[in-house]
Formats: C-alpha cells, structure tokens, sequence
C-alpha cells in the first residue's frame, strides 16, 4: 500500500508518493532551488549545499563536453540543472545534460520542465557526488536506465573520479570511452578535473585544444 508523502518531507531521501503529491511538492516555494526526482512511486528533494568543489567541476565538466563537440563538429545542446517530466511516470533534474547529434529538436526556452512527451531525453547525463554518491549509482542510475538516457556520469567530487555508463534497452555497464561522444577518453576528463585544482580556465581550454585539434 502506497503511504502518502507527507506536507513537510525529509529532503536528501526517497519516500514513497503519488505524482499528484510530487507536482505538488515540486510547485511548494518551501523546496524552491531544490532538485527534483521521481520514479516508480519514489520522490526525492534534494536540497544539497553547493560548495566551490562542485560548481567548478560542473563548469570544468560542462566546458570540456562543449569544446570536443566544437572542435569534433558535432551538434549538441547543454542545459544545467533542467527538470525533463514525463507527466505520471518519472521526472530528474540532473546536474547537466547534453542533446548530441543530428536528430533532436531544441527544448522550448520557458521556466517549465521539458516534457518527455514530446522531446526525446538528452543523451547525455552527468551528476556530481560527494554526499550523494552512493544515490547516484544507485537508484538515480536505474532511473536513467528506465528514462532512455544513451550515456550517464558520475563525477565524485571528493577524488574527482568519473564512472560513466552506457544505457541501453534498459540495462547499464562501464564504459571507458564516451559513446555519444565518440573517441573522447573518460580518463583525459578526469586529467582534465585534476588539473584543474591548479590550473585556470584558459590554461585548461590551451591544453584541452591542444589535444583535441
């Protein structure tokens, strides 16, 4: 039997609610800047504190994705902490996603999550960890699993080690080279994060430059 998510809800855990109580939270301003996600009668709010670790990972992560594709020629569109819904079934907020390749359609630009109904999912999904870790590889990957994400990261924070999946028909495995990305290394990605801790931006985009071209 389905218990009902209650008004106040533990944010950082799943618990057990209804889509109408999910929208309902996802809507309250109490959780506004929270994350959002739902599956299989799971929701979870995260409200985690966002330290410089992680939003220069992001940053770092985000640049190096979109200068590969420059250079590579290939098509693609990011978005950052975007919300995708398909309405009664599952909704995530990733900290980054990635449209790559000819055939997807832009997302409509307005303040409302991308609906699942009508656009594809992004290929590619990257969450950064510290804390939550251990929910990124686990039930967060096994709903990308089931959302029909190609390709998803996670990026632990605290080492700045990457384990990148490959999703297909519904089932994940290891991957050391990017698919959606074709030939670009998981490892030079986590060189470049490491380099990063004392190295500016401009220095890592020469690097990265260097090696790409």
């Amino acid at each position: 039997m389905i218990s009902t998510a209650p008004t106040q809800v533990l944010t950082n855990i799943w618990i057990i609610g209804s889509w109408e109580e999910f929208v309902n939270l996802a809507n309250n301003q109490e959780y506004e800047g929270g994350k959002f996600y739902y599956d299989q009668k799971y929701l979870k709010i995260e409200m985690p504190p966002i330290g410089s670790s992680h939003s220069q990972d992001n940053h770092i992560i985000s640049n190096i994705i979109s200068l590969y594709a420059t250079v590579k020629n290939i098509r693609i569109k990011g978005l950052t902490n975007c919300s995708f819904r398909q309405p009664n079934v599952r909704e995530f907020q990733p900290d980054l996603a990635f449209y790559i390749g000819d055939e997807f359609n832009f997302p409509p630009r307005n303040n409302s999550p991308v609906n699942l109904s009508e656009f594809n999912p992004p290929n590619l999904v990257i969450e950064f960890g510290a804390t939550s870790l251990n929910d990124d590889l686990g039930r967060k990957r096994l709903l990308y699993d089931r959302a029909g994400i190609q390709e998803y990261w996670v990026v632990d924070v605290n080492s700045n080690d990457i384990i990148a999946f490959s999703i297909s028909e519904g089932r994940s495995g290891t991957i050391t080279e990017s698919l959606v990305l074709p030939k670009l290394a998981i490892s030079l990605v986590e060189t470049a994060l490491k380099r990063s801790q004392t190295k500016d931006d401009g220095a890592i985009n020469r690097w990265l430059l260097q090696i790409f071209s």
